[in-house]
């Protein structure tokens, strides 16, 4: 099972020298030239994001199969720009199984000062949650059970570095035929700095936490278990379970299901505007996750599936408490759990960087894989 793309070779086309350069090759993908060094030969293309085009490829020197991203124009927009280089820093920072790790970043050509595109290397995964959940292939409560268990491993990780991901929806996570599973797609992640203010436009709509669609702009990693609790429930169901037309209607579906906030939920909510909406919502009671999800969830799955869907994040469970939770007693051992030893910081996470300082932050991700690049 792929993440995008024809099986076929010519998918990546053929591979031609770069004149002037014998360490170069180029491939045509997609219409979009993909110059790499000679030691990685493309294959096909296996995703598309909001930033880059995603090809399968082999490491010559390794043999192992690897994944390389190309990120196009990264100049054209400041905002993209600096989360594109958030991203590289993050992904060199974090080091876990259960989490998209950066193998390499390739020189640019045009060498620092002319430079457009940026390549980096991860590793290759065979699909993603997305696909799985909307192919034909059976899934246990077994396979929910280690695929959650992963994922909630790897925000246990991503907590302790205080870090938020703030876009976890089934592509953004990968796995491989044996189950496997990795998080990737941090282009929304940023580091959880005490008293920061952060954006209410992250993840995506369905998998969305109330706080979030009530704009707040103080929030925590609360908004991560959220949405994995959107996940859980889309595994059993095989469809998404708040699938809203926009924020108004994403807000009734979720309010539907666990039925209207009390005041002690309303007691956080900063906006006068909000508080007022929700008081006026008509009253009514909760429907039964059971009904919500259908029957292939068992009872302690779904009272871990309540603990996270929780409209007040105060309430939420953590992904610490979560692992431990009776519904992964099978798999849950805290000697293999790891935190980060370390909390990730990045001086200008806060301030509006121009084309030159985004240059200078890649230029310095490059080099930590190419000290002596040019």
């Amino acid at each position: 099972m792929s993440r995008g793309g024809s099986s076929s070779r010519k998918d990546c086309g053929e591979a031609a020298p770069v004149p002037g350069r014998d360490d170069l090759q180029r491939y045509t993908v997609q219409g979009s030239d993909f110059i790499v060094n000679k030691r990685y030969e493309l294959q096909k293309t296996v995703g598309y994001g909001a930033y880059g085009i995603v090809c399968a490829s082999q490491d010559t020197e390794s043999k192992e199969k690897v994944a390389i991203k190309k990120i196009a124009k990264v100049f054209e927009d400041l905002v993209d720009g600096k989360r594109i280089v958030r991203e590289l820093k993050l992904l060199k920072f974090m080091n876990h199984e259960n989490v998209l790790s950066i193998k390499d970043i390739l020189v640019p050509m045009e060498g620092k000062e002319r430079f457009q595109d940026i390549y980096f290397v991860s590793e290759l995964m065979d699909t993603d949650l997305h696909q799985i959940i909307r192919s034909k292939q059976k899934l246990t409560d077994e396979h929910v059970q280690y695929f959650i268990y992963q994922a909630l491993r790897a925000l246990k990780y991503i907590c302790s570095a205080g870090i938020l991901h703030r876009d976890l929806k089934p592509g953004n996570l990968l796995a491989n035929s044996n189950c496997d599973l990795l998080i990737c797609d941090f282009g929304l992640a940023r580091g959880n700095e005490q008293g920061a203010e952060f954006t209410d436009y992250v993840v995506t709509r369905w998998y969305r936490p109330p706080e979030l669609l009530l704009l707040s702009t103080s929030y925590t990693n609360a908004v991560d278990i959220w949405s994995m609790g959107c996940i859980m429930a889309e595994l059993i169901k095989r469809k998404p379970v708040f699938p809203g037309r926009d924020y108004i209607n994403q807000l009734k579906l979720i309010t539907d299901v666990l039925g209207p906030p009390g005041e002690d939920d309303l007691a956080g909510i900063k906006s006068e505007e909000a508080v007022r909406y929700l008081r006026q919502m008509k009253k009514k009671d909760a429907v039964p996750l059971k009904e919500v999800v259908g029957a292939g969830a068992t009872e302690n799955g779904l009272d871990l599936l309540k603990k996270m869907l929780m409209f007040n994040p105060s309430k939420r469970i953590t992904a610490c408490e979560a692992l431990k939770h009776s519904y992964l007693d099978q798999l849950h051992d805290p000697d293999d759990e790891p935190e980060c030893d370390k909390t990730f910081y990045w001086e200008k996470d806060s301030k509006d960087l121009n084309a030159e300082e985004l240059r200078e932050g890649l230029w310095e991700e490059i080099l930590k894989f190419h000290p002596d690049a040019k």
